[in-house]
């Protein structure tokens, strides 16, 4: 599954980490961050990130606990999914397959990116 990654503003400064953050560093050394965390800290809406994912590997958890995995096909405004190569998990274990599948937005809890599949 995808990761999140949560960022304390206070840790950063003019682009350096303060010592907490460093592990004990000076707080004036330069550090270069990896493109991806990079990338994370810029702010971004929830809409530019799902515009991000879509042709990507989604996990979908809808408010019944059932999760959708798949690769996300399109959304809209209202949250209405269309999954590609999609399966269906409940409490954890592989439920069933589907080609496409269709998931109205006023069930999902949320979407999380996951690792490519093999």
């Amino acid at each position: 599954m995808g990761f999140v990654l949560l960022w304390n503003a206070k840790n950063v400064t003019n682009g350096r980490l303060n010592s907490v953050a460093q592990g004990g560093l000076s707080p004036h050394s330069p550090i270069s961050l990896p493109r991806k965390i990079k990338m994370s800290l810029r702010k971004q809406t929830p809409s530019d990130f799902l515009k991000q994912i879509i042709g990507r590997p989604v996990v979908v958890k809808l408010n019944s606990g059932v999760d959708y995995r798949g690769v996300l096909a399109c959304l809209d405004g209202y949250m209405n999914i269309a999954l590609e190569q999609t399966e269906e998990y409940v409490n954890g274990q592989l439920k069933n397959k589907y080609g496409d599948a269709f998931i109205r937005g006023n069930n999902v809890l949320y979407i999380s990116t996951q690792k490519r599949r093999m």
